[in-house]
């Protein structure tokens, strides 16, 4: 099955990227046909810093690799690299109503954080551009959370309107859902996703040494009373470790709430630290590993560029003579 999947060039990677996405990449790179792609065009949707973004976005990919996705298996690649992203995205836009992009969920809500006035253009059409990206390389399956979900209907319902329009020419993707781990929450605000752009001690970044992971988790908000249960209305904070420690340990969430049914969460925290602890030094010292050969990390990007524009050339083709262009 063909794969397709892709974050954004923001930073070093945090445990909400870690088990939102790539947790589930290295199962999936195991048996199917995958494309794993650093997003610096999606990036550049919202303020940035210009001379940090190329940092930025081979930081994402020493993370990949040092997180276990395997050049061998998968093509990892950059995103503008490929300019035939940019290209679809265009020409989808043609089809697109502003009415459908207006009502994306993430665009309101971005708007809203926002303003009217800061809001961009390209806020509204980054769904035309992450539709771009899985149609370009044929994807049956698309790894996402529910808050990207939308995102993929869009993209199905683009590529059927082009397909009864001009022709068969994309192949209608299909959201993969995980059943658990798609949305780690903050550490200090266990209401909404982890987020770079949040608090400092509200996010686990994968580069934390021991001391702070341990200082975070520790300080991380919990609820009243002292039960270890599995409950994010009521319980959101100690609900976002519990669903954590489970993923660390791959045990389901019944087995963490039996496990700790009579500790307390002082207790429960320790626990935790000592498994994001374990996670955090084996990331670091696979990251020291490559960053010794930087050659090889722009090696690995040069091959994924050249296999992911094999497939994005002979879409684009098809497109164009689809569409009458020359």
């Amino acid at each position: 099955m063909r794969i397709i999947s892709g974050i954004r060039s923001s930073g070093h990677l945090h445990l909400g990227n870690y088990f939102g996405a790539i947790y589930s990449w290295l199962d999936l790179q195991e048996k199917n046909d995958c494309f794993f792609f650093v997003a610096d065009l999606h990036a550049i949707t919202t303020p940035y810093n210009p001379k940090k973004l190329k940092e930025y976005t081979l930081q994402t990919a020493i993370d990949y690799l040092s997180l276990g996705i395997n050049p061998q298996q998968s093509v990892l690649f950059v995103q503008s690299t490929i300019p035939q992203h940019a290209e679809l995205a265009w020409i989808l836009a043609t089809i697109a109503s502003v009415g459908e992009l207006s009502r994306m969920t993430q665009y309101k809500s971005k708007v809203k954080e926002l303003g009217t006035s800061a809001a961009n253009a390209a806020l509204l059409e980054y769904p035309l551009l992450m539709a771009a990206d899985i149609l370009l390389y044929q994807a049956e399956s698309v790894p996402v959370g529910k808050d990207q979900k939308q995102h993929v209907e869009l993209t199905r319902s683009l590529a059927r309107r082009f397909n009864q329009r001009f022709g068969p020419a994309f192949t209608l993707p299909t959201a993969l859902m995980a059943k658990q781990g798609f949305s780690i929450k903050g550490l200090q605000n266990p209401e909404k996703k982890m987020s770079k752009s949040g608090l400092a001690k509200d996010c686990l970044f994968l580069t934390d040494t021991p001391q702070e992971a341990q200082k975070k988790i520790q300080a991380a908000v919990t609820d009243l009373g002292k039960e270890i249960k599995y409950d994010p209305e009521k319980k959101p904070g100690i609900s976002n470790l519990i669903n954590i420690y489970g993923l660390l340990r791959k045990i389901p969430i019944q087995k963490v709430e039996q496990l700790f049914a009579q500790e307390n969460y002082r207790g429960f925290k320790e626990a935790v630290s000592k498994e994001v602890i374990k996670v955090l030094e084996d990331f670091q010292n696979k990251r020291e590993q490559w960053l010794r050969y930087p050659s090889q990390i722009e090696q690995v990007l040069d091959e994924g560029r050249e296999k992911a524009a094999v497939v994005a050339q002979e879409t684009m083709q098809k497109v164009r003579e689809k569409i009458g262009l020359f």
